[in-house]
């Protein structure tokens, strides 16, 4: 009996769980009012403060204007009495009264004074206290002070006395100033106004007799005189108290060095200071010292460790050539202490409402957020790969329950990629790639055709690579499916809409199937629904096409299969797999460039020297050729030989790189085919002394006819002197021609021969390299004519080597060379009696020093992991297995396999290459005669060396790259038995 359908649960929308929250609204909108007004709050103060602050700035402007502008007037008016032009002090006492007055209806006023272009000073002081009285020795009713200075022309006596008034203008005392320094003229303010039509102001100072601060206003009264007035700003620092804001408000006057002129605490600007000095700024406080650092106060704030400021700075004109400048501080936390105090009764109200609805918002957030930590966790665990974590239950709230259900299926959806995506990043070779795409996105798509066209970048044809019908490999041309032109008008329509979008479904009947009937006949469908792919690398550019048939069935699950989220899902594992498909193509093509250069390089060092032949090439072939045999062969000694891809790789390119070092190995060493041979042979140097002698022999005949000798005996003479010279030439030719062995008596003959002396009478040192001239300087420069040996060991045939080609004993490639003390040693004698073949020790030694250069050069590429043993094996090859080749005198455990082959290989190519000019190519019975001798002396691998023969490698070898001629009949068993490998 069918189960009855089960009511579903209502879901509730997510707005009607909202209403639940109406408390949290509550504290909500208590924490906003309460922020709101707290910001208001403080707007309004802040607001009121600027107001301040510009009151302020008027109030200090103000004080400025009505302390400065009586004084200028002042000054103006008097510049126009012409009482000021007066010559003697008893023309300038007229303007005592005037003067007087003016000081008194300005208690500012210091003082007021004449200066004139000849030097002489008249001004009037008021006294106004004891202390100043005191202080120049004034009497005690004296009211003003009269300072006159007065200078003669042409007189270095200078006049000057002092004059003291009472309040009425009587005369009281006269005082004489002795050695009287003080002249107007050498004063900035008396210079500054003589040269200007205007009045000047100096900057603010401390008076040297009041200990006041003040300034200095003068204008020019005439052309010859100067009128001044000093003016005291001691006012100007109890206006700045009386603006003080808040207790710990600073402000302060200050001009452009930053110099204070008026500071609420006056005392601190006059005490202590010396004469005309006034404190900084930043002496006054801390809180000032920040305010006048550079790029302190950021938008009207400045904050300290302690507290936040708020400053108002501004330029105000008057008080100085630049004017002034005022700086007002204002703690915030004392300006904004109502907003504080507002804020935190805002705070505490909204305290209280959250305590009483906490509760209530705890149980229902129980409620809801229950589901959402389910799906929290489930997230934590998608995001660590764990696609294995429970689903998540279902929610009351709708769109917490969708989410979930989404989350289900995103899960479902992102294992199935990840694993496809793994599975194909797993796959290193190219077909099996192919192969394994077909399989998942035919897996994905629930389909039973598959086919990959490749795009190739010459021809530009999409190329079929890979088919699968029904779960099996087919191959493409079974079923006529032919490769398409990326221009080709003709290809089928589905196609070409791929050129214009990343995807296309369409449903094809068997006539619109073109090339695809085939395999629509396999599916026996007569319909068939297709899903077309376009591949594309991470440039956007077109690599493939992935084509997948569906069979139409006509029912629902046809649809469901083209839904577009499941064409998207394809489509994303296409994408994958595109990617991997270029990785695969362009590790292909970096392997081939890698392939084509080590080749390059080989054939170049091929091509270097016609002594070297082909060697760098057919020694890869004969060492692939030993490993194969070596992999394949069930002797106990390879058994466990089985390489893998990234060891052959690793073989293939160290035998193409084995000699890479002989790039800096010079040619004429490589080359040398006879002992006195360099760049070219000497032999004809020696020749042309041996011509000389036999020039000598005649010319001692003629010389002995001349003077009367035995014809018979001197001809005698001169014919066994030209034979022996003849026969000893003879002999030095062959033995500059080398050979296997030298017999003793032949190096005492080249001894006997290089004790003949010639005589040379031109100077050797004449048009010489400086190289060659520095090594002629070891020893000291003969007289002319010299007498020299036939056969010379010269010292500058010595030739130093660099300390740069030095190899240290501990260097860490663990080279061992035993290293001769010249780089070259050209001595005639030393050469010519080298004992086998043509060359010296030194010269031998550039040769072996090829295999260091290998092995450095290698060393210094990047190989990647899998080619790090390249170095290892191409540097092996000069190896012997008893320790005693090199560069490092490894022993046979301390090489690998490979590099031991290389050994083989190598030798064996050179025993048989014809393509030498220096030598013939041997037989193979001579050269594995050779080789057994080394293998019995421990210089080869024996059981290589065995193999080599029981396989009959030298002879698979030799039918490619050896003359039929030197191909001989090989005794294997005689062969072992001389190498020691036949009991």
């Amino acid at each position: 009996m069918p189960r009855p359908m089960q009511r579903e649960r209502r879901r509730l929308a997510l707005h009607v769980h909202i209403s639940i929250l109406f408390t949290c609204l509550l504290l909500l909108t208590g924490t906003l009012l309460g922020l709101f007004n707290y910001r208001q709050t403080t707007q309004i103060i802040l607001s009121s403060s600027e107001k301040l602050f510009g009151r302020v700035q008027e109030d200090v402007q103000l004080d400025l204007q009505n302390t400065y502008q009586p004084i200028r007037h002042l000054l103006s008016l008097l510049a126009i009495d012409d009482r000021t032009q007066a010559l003697t002090l008893a023309q300038r006492l007229a303007l005592l009264k005037p003067f007087t007055q003016a000081l008194e209806d300005n208690p500012n006023l210091a003082s007021l004074y004449l200066g004139y272009a000849d030097g002489d000073f008249f001004m009037v002081r008021p006294l106004r206290d004891s202390a100043l009285r005191a202080y120049f020795k004034a009497p005690d009713n004296a009211a003003f002070q009269v300072w006159s200075i007065e200078r003669d022309p042409g007189v270095d006596e200078v006049k000057s006395e002092s004059l003291f008034y009472d309040a009425a203008l009587q005369l009281i005392s006269r005082q004489d100033n002795h050695r009287e320094a003080f002249d107007p003229r050498v004063r900035s303010w008396f210079n500054s106004a003589l040269n200007d039509s205007d009045q000047i102001t100096t900057a603010p100072y401390l008076f040297f007799s009041t200990h006041n601060v003040g300034t200095t206003l003068a204008r020019r009264g005439g052309p010859n005189v100067v009128i001044a007035a000093d003016l005291t700003l001691a006012e100007l620092s109890a206006t700045l108290d009386k603006h003080k804001v808040t207790p710990s408000t600073e402000i302060v006057l200050f001009d452009e060095n930053g110099t204070a002129v008026a500071y609420p605490d006056y005392a601190r600007l006059i005490g202590g200071s010396h004469y005309a000095d006034l404190p900084r700024v930043r002496d006054l406080s801390p809180i000032l010292r920040r305010f006048m650092e550079p790029g302190s106060t950021t938008d009207h704030h400045l904050d300290t460790q302690q507290r936040q400021w708020i400053v108002a700075h501004t330029q105000l004109a008057e008080g100085g050539p630049k004017g002034l400048q005022l700086a007002l501080l204002v703690p915030e936390d004392e300006l904004l202490a109502d907003a504080y105090r507002i804020r935190w009764q805002g705070a505490l109200i909204t305290l209280t409402i959250l305590l009483l609805c906490l509760p209530l918002g705890w149980l229902t957030s129980r409620l809801l957020v229950k589901p959402l930590h389910a799906l929290v966790q489930e997230a934590d665990a998608i995001r660590s790969f764990n696609f294995n974590h429970p689903a998540t239950p279902r929610s009351p709230v709708l769109e917490v329950d969708r989410l979930a259900i989404s989350m289900t299926r995103m899960k479902q959806t992102l294992a199935s990629f990840f694993e496809i995506a793994s599975s194909l990043s797993a796959q290193t070779r190219f077909d099996p790639l192919l192969q394994r795409v077909l399989e998942e996105t035919l897996k994905i798509a629930q389909a039973r055709a598959g086919l990959i066209y490749l795009l190739d970048s010459d021809s530009r044809q999409l190329e079929a690579h890979a088919l699968v019908i029904d779960g099996l490999s087919q191959e493409p041309r079974r079923f006529d499916i032919r490769n398409a032109a990326e221009a080709d008008e003709q290809r089928p329509a589905w196609l070409k809409t791929l050129d214009k979008q990343d995807n296309v479904v369409a449903t094809l009947g068997f006539e619109q199937a073109a090339d695809l009937q085939q395999v629509m006949l396999a599916l026996g469908s007569p319909r068939i629904h297709l899903i077309g792919i376009r591949l594309h690398n991470r440039h956007g550019e077109t690599v493939g096409v992935l084509t997948l048939l569906l069979p139409d069935t006509g029912t629902e699950a046809d649809l469901e299969n083209l839904q577009p989220d499941r064409i998207a899902f394809i489509s994303a594992i296409s994408g994958t797999a595109a990617a991997c498909i270029e990785s695969q193509r362009l590790q292909a093509r970096q392997k081939q460039l890698l392939d084509a250069f080590i080749q390059l390089l080989a054939g170049a060092i091929d091509a270097k020297s016609p002594y070297t032949g082909g060697h760098c090439q057919r020694v890869p072939v004969l060492t692939l050729m030993l490993a194969e045999a070596a992999a394949a062969s069930q002797t106990p000694a390879f058994k466990g030989y089985q390489p893998t891809e990234d060891e052959w790789e690793a073989l293939h390119v160290a035998a193409w790189l084995h000699d890479c070092g002989k790039v800096t190995t010079p040619e004429y060493v490589v080359d040398k085919a006879t002992k006195l041979e360099t760049l070219y042979d000497r032999i004809h140097e020696i020749r042309t002394r041996f011509e000389v002698l036999k020039r000598d022999a005649w010319v001692d005949y003629w010389q002995g006819r001349a003077q009367g000798g035995n014809e018979a005996a001197l001809s005698q003479a001169r014919d066994a002197s030209l034979t022996a010279l003849d026969e000893d030439f003879a002999f030095v030719a062959h033995c500059n021609l080398g050979g296997e062995a030298m017999a003793e008596a032949d190096q005492e003959r080249l001894e006997r021969i290089a004790q003949r002396t010639w005589t040379r009478t031109l100077d050797d040192r004449l048009g010489v390299s400086w190289e060659e001239k520095q090594r002629q300087e070891r020893r000291p420069a003969v007289p002319l004519p010299a007498t020299e040996s036939l056969l010379a060991d010269k010292p500058e045939h010595l030739f130093e080597r660099n300390e740069a080609e030095l190899i240290p004993t501990d260097n860490r490639w663990g080279f061992q060379l035993d290293v001769p003390p010249y780089k070259f040693n050209r001595g005639e004698l030393y050469n010519l009696s080298i004992g086998r073949g043509t060359l010296t020790r030194e010269e031998r030694y550039i040769i072996n020093h090829h295999m260091v250069q290998t092995i450095l050069m290698l060393d210094q590429l990047p190989f990647p992991g899998h080619l790090t043993a390249v170095p290892e094996i191409a540097g092996g090859h000069h190896e012997k297995m008893d320790g005693t080749g090199y560069p490092k005198r490894l022993k046979r455990e301390d090489m690998s396999l490979p590099a031991r082959m290389m050994a083989i290989a190598d030798i064996f190519e050179a025993l048989t290459a014809a393509d030498r000019p220096y030598k013939k190519g041997k037989t193979l019975s001579e050269a594995l005669g050779i080789m057994a001798g080394m293998c019995r002396d421990a210089h080869i691998d024996p059981e290589l060396f065995q193999l080599f023969i029981r396989e009959e490698i030298y002879l698979e070898y030799a039918r490619q790259y050896v003359p039929p001629q030197q191909i001989d009949t090989v005794d294997a068993e005689s062969l072992l038995e001389k190498a020691g490998l036949v009991a």
